[in-house]
């Protein structure tokens, strides 16, 4: 320990000199960091809106499996490492090949500091659907399913879905049962396709879902279990169909479709897939709710 910290302080100075120091910057310089950061923040929030953020995040698991390669000196690893990186960028091009398109259109096409647009990107609790949207959700499915009115609901969670909401009509509206009966109800201008929930809100409706390519898949099953199964598979969203020839509920979720749900399930499911607070502001809020009961007891 004591030779790295003197090879770092050598490294540093130089007969008690320091070899480092403050950069001039200038204008210039300024001008050039923002456009960085601009395109970095683009990039992140492009990566964010897509299924490239599920992606990111693999090759960071890779990165640090290299990073270990290179510490560890394990010269084959870091050899495939090597090889793999060097087909792997062609293949990223191939395979987000779509994606890329619409993101250089929409650069031609809007405003350039439209992208800089933190409301955006962050994603927080706010985010995350209440009480009253779960109650919403099952009373308007099995309301459907009383009346075989086929419904495909998407409920967003850690991977936006927004190249998937912009393939139908902006909605942008709380979600209440009303809603959802009033959108899928037949013959209406939106009720075919998916509607995508995000939080507590329906941001889109009559959005096109990937069918699955799964040819174990049911063929008593029709296109909206199989648009449910095609989006789960890519990404971790919860998938709600309403059949329209039985009027069973059933959930798509992680490439598995759990079929004749009752209200009771579709409940609980949608309560485990709700954020709650970490153990910490639970925490805190049984203790400010302790103290407010004390208080009250004390008057």
């Amino acid at each position: 320990m004591q030779t790295v910290f003197s090879n770092i302080v050598s490294f540093l100075t130089k007969n008690g000199t320091p070899q480092w120091h403050m950069p001039d910057i200038g204008v210039t310089d300024l001008i050039e960091m923002f456009i960085i950061a601009v395109a970095v923040y683009s990039i992140l929030k492009w990566f964010r809106d897509t299924r490239a953020w599920a992606l990111l995040k693999g090759l960071a698991v890779i990165g640090a499996f290299c990073v270990l390669a290179v510490i560890f000196d394990m010269q084959t690893i870091l050899w495939l490492a090597g090889k793999a990186f060097t087909y792997g960028i062609i293949a990223i091009f191939i395979v987000f090949q779509p994606e890329l398109r619409k993101a250089l259109e929409s650069l031609g096409q809007k405003r350039i500091f439209a992208w800089f647009n933190f409301s955006d990107f962050q994603r927080n609790d706010v985010d995350r659907y209440s009480d009253a949207t779960i109650n919403a959700i099952v009373k308007a499915c099995f309301d459907m399913g009383k009346v075989k009115t086929g419904a495909l609901l998407c409920v967003e969670r850690e991977i936006a879905l927004g190249e998937y909401a912009r393939t139908g009509i902006e909605v942008d509206a709380r979600l209440t049962s009303q809603l959802l009966i009033n959108i899928f109800e037949k013959n209406t201008p939106l009720h075919d396709g998916a509607v995508i929930v995000r939080g507590d809100r329906v941001i889109a409706a009559t959005c096109y879902l990937p069918l699955s390519d799964n040819f174990s898949i049911s063929k008593e099953l029709g296109t909206r279990h199989r648009a449910a199964l095609g989006v789960s598979e890519l990404n971790d969203s919860m998938t709600i169909v309403v059949s329209e020839e039985t009027g069973n509920v059933s959930i798509a979720e992680r490439g598995v479709l759990t079929r004749d749900l009752k209200p009771e399930e579709l409940r609980e499911r949608l309560l485990a897939n709700q954020k709650r607070f970490s153990e910490e502001r639970k925490l805190g809020k049984w203790r400010r709710r302790a103290q407010k009961d004390d208080q009250e007891n004390a008057e």
